[in-house]
């Protein structure tokens, strides 16, 4: 047990740096570290600003006290299989995740759903409130905690708040279908500093902070007046470790394993690649009818080209989900079946996780990585990529609709609606001279090495701290 009072830098997200793996025989259970930019960008501020995490622990209907694990203070907020299945999987994950997602999956807005939503956010803000020392600096993430940063600002007036979305904020005509959308607004209005991946992002909810509670706009600081106070709104598009993923990408071991990869894949002329969650949003089954349609046309050999495909499990109670692994397991089904030799398959499809050391050497291998999400806040596998091709080579097929594409100009750009140049920009990256390629890939990785999620991090924190 540890003293709840004193942190003067506390992280607010859904989940615990950490998960708990429960002990099938009824003991205490053990933690595991969980992967992710996030944890990596944070876990240098929480260790030398006397930091602190709050988050649920990942597993329902368990009570814990706030602990230390491997020297970060975690304070876990408990959720019962109820507020699980309806905070989460219902209103975060089935209304606000596909309207967030331009809609591509109609939402579904159930009033018992956002009550539950509201309970649960005023546990995270209570647990917050505890947990910070006066004064402190608090940071809350996510699409799940929306009516934190007011529900703490009521409860702790002396704290400064930071918010960061990492999806996409909608255009305000899909926002405001929404029939909490006042209370969604006003609770980020709660923070000092709201942070977006892009400046469209926080265009946006400065126009609903004028639609719904006619806020006027103050100068050129991007910040909203709302007649109480100020709050500045801002685009902080994060980014990945690069300088950890270059250097694992160039050690002797991820290249000895990139090679095995292809020499397990049949030692193919081209490997493309896909690495995603298994999600509606992002375009696996556009890059897979597009890969049909080159291998029909014969503009893609198949005993000379195979895609991986690697689709981690996401949310698979969901009906969508569910729905859509069915429909690409058929996919692939139907393109290995066609094209396909014994023992040589053209897709090769993992619905499973795959560790760290393991994705690099597959980052390392591909000749091509498509990234063709309908919508996406930023895409970190796309930065990945690149950052694991420092020496030129490679190629990135991308979608205009990634938010990654702002930066990562150089990539074939193209919109995952029209299947036609979603091919044409394949063929282009697999076939385009050399040099030239060379030089898009080295203009790309120099943008992800300057722009890391340290200095993502250290920016949004500098600019929430000088407000």
């Amino acid at each position: 047990m540890i003293d709840a009072t004193h942190a003067d830098f506390l992280v607010v997200a859904n989940r615990l740096p950490v998960d708990l793996e429960p002990d099938p025989e009824g003991g205490p259970g053990t933690w595991h570290r969980s992967p992710g930019g996030l944890v990596t960008a944070l876990e240098p501020i929480l260790r030398h600003a006397n930091g602190a995490w709050v988050g649920w622990p990942g597993t329902p209907d368990v009570d814990l006290d706030p602990f230390i694990e491997d020297g970060l203070k975690l304070h876990p907020v408990g959720l019962t299989e109820t507020e699980v299945a309806e905070y989460y999987e219902g209103f975060s994950n089935t209304s606000l995740w596909p309207l967030y997602h331009d809609a591509v999956v109609t939402p579904t807005f159930d009033r018992r759903w956002w009550r539950t939503y509201v309970q649960v956010n005023e546990k995270f803000a209570q647990a917050a409130a505890r947990a910070a020392a006066p004064g402190a600096t608090v940071w809350v993430h996510d699409y799940q905690l929306q009516l934190v940063p007011r529900m703490l600002r009521e409860a702790r007036p002396d704290l400064t708040i930071g918010f960061f979305l990492h999806i996409p904020f909608p255009p305000p005509e899909l926002f405001l279908q929404l029939p909490w959308r006042s209370e969604i607004v006003q609770g980020l209005l709660g923070a000092d500093l709201v942070g977006f991946h892009l400046p469209g992002g926080a265009e946006n909810f400065r126009f609903l902070t004028r639609r719904l509670f006619s806020a006027s706009r103050v100068g050129s600081l991007g910040a909203v007046d709302t007649g109480e106070r100020l709050v500045r709104v801002g685009a902080y598009p994060i980014s990945i470790d690069s300088a950890h993923i270059d250097e694992q990408s160039r050690s002797a071991s991820t290249q000895l394993r990139a090679k095995q990869i292809r020499v397990e894949l049949g030692d193919p002329d081209i490997v493309l690649l896909g690495v995603d969650r298994l999600d509606y949003t992002k375009g696996i089954d556009i890059r897979l009818d597009a890969l049909r349609e080159l291998l029909e046309e014969g503009t893609l050999d198949p005993a000379k080209a195979v895609m991986v495909q690697l689709a981690t499990p996401s949310r698979e109670r969901l009906t969508a989900y569910a729905q859509l692994r069915d429909d690409v397991e058929r996919q692939v089904g139907n393109i290995n079946g066609e094209f396909g030799r014994l023992g040589r398959p053209v897709v090769h499809y993992l619905h499973r996780p795959v560790d760290r050391d393991e994705l690099i050497a597959m980052y390392a291998c591909a000749d091509a990585m498509l990234v063709t999400p309908l919508r996406d806040g930023m895409n970190l596998v796309a930065k990945e990529y690149v950052a694991c091709h420092g020496d030129g080579s490679g190629a990135l097929v991308l979608s205009e609709f990634a938010g990654a594409a702002s930066e990562l100009r150089r990539a074939h750009l193209v919109n995952p609606h029209d299947l036609d140049a979603v091919k044409r920009a394949i063929v282009a990256a697999v076939t385009e001279e050399p040099a030239v390629a060379a030089r898009r890939m080295r203009s790309m990785h120099n943008q992800v090495m300057k722009h890391d999620v340290d200095r993502w991090a250290r920016t949004f924190l500098d600019d929430l701290r000088a407000g």
